[in-house]
């Protein structure tokens, strides 16, 4: 088992070194060009910027068993249909049960979007602290969970 971040722009970086150093897990990081990252537990790969390079990546990597960070449904579908485990950011997990219809919305809401020029979402809610213990909590049980090859 490995863990894999799609690390740009991702604030649990820290959250998920420090459980997977607890556990001895091995952690890569995949970050574009314009967001470089330094780690001193997790191996860094530096992927070319382009369009889903990085995803593309991610799920090149992803095996049966591995937890993918990702904050974007279509990587988490791609790593559960490779047999890998998923966690969004927020600390929710991305299921064979939920995937579905969270590309739906997904879809939907661009859809909404793209029909009014007038639509000017107000982006996700600055970052707590309560996120990250939620986060933290839940990837604590997710490792649980996929240790113990559930």
């Amino acid at each position: 088992m490995q863990i894999l971040v799609d690390a740009d722009a991702c604030p649990v970086v820290g959250i998920v070194e420090k459980l997977a150093r607890e556990r001895k897990i091995p952690v890569i990081l995949l970050c574009d060009t314009n967001h470089v990252l330094n780690s001193e537990y997790s191996e860094v790969r530096v992927i070319g910027a382009g369009a889903d390079a990085v995803d593309f990546a991610l799920v090149s990597l992803c095996r049966k068993g591995d937890i993918v960070v990702t904050q974007d449904y279509g990587v988490a579908a791609m790593a559960l249909g490779k047999g890998a485990y998923g966690i969004h950011q927020s600390g929710k997990w991305y299921t064979q049960e939920n995937i579905d219809l969270m590309l739906m919305e997904r879809h939907l809401a661009k859809k909404a979007r793209r029909a009014s020029s007038k639509y000017h979402g107000k982006g996700p809610h600055k970052r707590q602290a309560a996120d990250d213990i939620r986060f933290e909590e839940e990837l604590r049980r997710l490792l649980d969970f996929a240790q113990k090859g559930e």
